[in-house]
């Protein structure tokens, strides 16, 4: 347990005050997962919520205090009402009270470990004192964990550092409390001002210091929806921003209320972000892109594709089941544990997995491949194992496919090889590549369907509607059978969707479907593929800057195009 975990006591819980920080959940610290996985009882804004539940565990009740969208009231003056985090989540026992203070308390009354998450940090960004107040006064304990501060974080991600070598007085200002002195004060100095306000109020908070005395051509930089992939920076000065984000066409605008992060002073001149600006300079920036994979392989996938800063959406376009007949998987399982095999290979994940669950169906676990050599067709199929407990004795050293895998297999020696055979548990349309190599290579091979690959049902209307209207930006094909079963469950991609193949064999199945293949791995890999779709997107960005054009992704260029929102 943490030392800064209070324990709950018999008649009342807990309350931990939670910072969620800007809006990126990369940003959450260990203690505030520490303590989401504990929680009982989640309570926060919609937004925030979306930041902050994926750490949750299956059965927290989730109390949105957000208001009534249609009722127009600001942020947390609604009424709270229960939502549910996932399938097995259950509505909080706690009635919809005055106000989120008497909400907290009275769901740690009921003895429940209370989660009560704001955005940014508890002390700088939001109320919470107030709260804590009423719990100290009713007997009720908590603790704070401190996140980043959206004024912090937000420059940070919009390449604004606050202070430099010579170091600069830095004063925080929100905008919509800021009394009379508060600008005068900040007027008459000439330190690093952040600004918490609205989009469309910006322009009168630069007035203002201008009003108190800082110079009209002080720079400026106003960052919206900060730290997420919707994170949008225009750099100006206190006298020119008006006409900037009207000449972007950024105002007037319905969104004109979503807050933002405007720093004033040489900081955050033009020249400077040019080269500190990481965040939206990454090469896949904002791309929404499709992993057509089954859910257990797009994971690594996907997370390596938002670290080029894409937003990656999964649609499972394979389903996995196992076989129709079971005896022949049961009998080579029996086969390794009695000594039938010299080899087994591994082509897949999913092949790993399905022998994997056959052992545990037995009571058997990894030490039955004790004396048997091990090989994987790839790096994930071998972390696959890895994870299992087996270390392979062989990876393709070169191209991670079956090919590759002959190519480093040994021929069939009768002098240093006990026994001839190999067991092969693989996919029901697996190719006889391997097969009719191990045969060549002298072994005798007993290839065994683990697990039959069926087509997935289709996605939601919703999904199936942006592939085809071009409101994907790329889509990644790792398999010919994905290239087939995307196109059958949900349609064909728009043209304007950079198309991604992991090899020629997609590439070319892409091409027979009508697809222009825009992108393809230099090897069969899919880390290799999403590497390759992000210098893609790097050079598209490059050749945008050189020919002075605005960067966009690609979804925008399509025919009456509106900026989509990516989440």
């Amino acid at each position: 347990m943490s030392p800064t975990t209070l324990p709950a006591g018999l008649d009342h819980g807990h309350v931990t005050f939670l910072g969620a920080g800007p809006g990126d959940p990369g940003l959450l610290t260990l203690r505030a997962v520490e303590a989401l996985a504990n929680a009982d009882v989640l309570v926060g804004e919609h937004e925030v919520l979306d930041v902050v539940r994926t750490h949750a565990r299956a059965g927290v009740a989730v109390l949105d205090t957000g208001p009534d969208p249609s009722a127009g009231a600001y942020p947390g003056t609604g009424a709270p009402h229960p939502a549910v985090a996932d399938g097995e989540s259950t509505a909080a026992d706690v009635p919809a009270l005055r106000d989120t203070a008497h909400l907290v308390m009275e769901a740690a009354r009921g003895g429940k470990r209370v989660v009560r998450a704001v955005t940014g940090d508890p002390g700088l960004d939001a109320y919470a004192a107030e709260e804590m107040l009423v719990c100290a006064a009713a007997g009720v304990p908590f603790e704070v964990v401190p996140g980043i501060a959206t004024a912090v974080g937000v420059p940070a991600y919009a390449g604004v550092p606050l202070r430099d070598a010579q170091g600069a007085d830095v004063r925080f200002v929100d905008a919509r409390t800021a009394s009379d002195r508060c600008w005068t004060e900040v007027g008459a100095s000439d330190g690093t001002v952040v600004v918490s306000t609205t989009l469309d109020s910006v322009a009168a908070a630069a007035g203002e210091l201008v009003a108190a005395g800082r110079k009209p051509d002080t720079p400026l930089t106003v960052t919206v929806a900060g730290t997420t992939t919707r994170q949008r920076t225009w750099t100006a000065t206190l006298g020119s921003i008006a006409q900037t984000l009207k000449q972007a066409k950024v105002l007037p605008s319905p969104e004109g209320g979503r807050p933002v992060i405007a720093v004033v002073g040489e900081r955050s001149a033009a020249a400077q972000r040019d080269q500190l600006s990481w965040f939206e300079n990454k090469p896949l920036f904002g791309w929404k892109v499709l992993v057509p994979r089954t859910k257990e392989q797009a994971a690594s996938l996907s997370d390596q594709l938002r670290s080029y800063g894409a937003v990656p959406h999964e649609v499972p376009t394979i389903a996995v089941e196992p076989p129709r007949t079971p005896q022949q998987m049961e009998r080579a399982v029996k086969g390794l544990v009695t000594g039938r095999y010299e080899w087994i290979a591994f082509t897949s994940v999913n092949a790993v997995k399905a022998v994997r669950e056959k052992f545990e169906e037995y009571g058997l676990d990894a030490r039955a491949f004790a004396g048997i050599k091990v090989a994987a067709v790839g790096e994930q199929t071998a972390k696959a194992l890895v994870a299992f407990g087996v270390k392979p004795d062989l990876v393709p050293s070169g191209e991670q496919s079956a090919a590759g895998l002959l190519e480093d297999w040994p021929p069939y020696d009768p002098v240093f090889d006990p026994i001839d055979r190999v067991f092969l548990p693989r996919a029901d349309i697996a190719t006889e590549t391997l097969v009719a190599g191990l045969i060549e290579l002298g072994w005798e091979v007993d290839d065994v369907t683990a697990y039959r690959t069926v087509r997935a049902s289709p996605p939601p209307a919703e999904t199936r509607e942006a592939i085809k209207g071009g409101g994907f930006d790329a889509v990644l094909f790792t398999s010919s059978s994905t290239v087939r079963n995307l196109v059958g469950i949900a349609g064909k991609p728009h043209n304007v969707t950079v198309i991604a193949c992991i090899g020629p064999a997609t590439a070319k199945t892409a091409e027979e479907h009508g697809l222009r293949v825009d992108v393809m791995a230099p090897e069969p890999s899919v880390h290799k593929l999403a590497e390759a779709l992000a210098d893609f997107g790097l050079k598209r960005r490059a050749a945008a800057l050189e020919a002075g054009d605005p960067v966009t992704r690609p979804s925008e260029r399509r025919p009456g195009a509106r900026r989509r929102r990516t989440t």
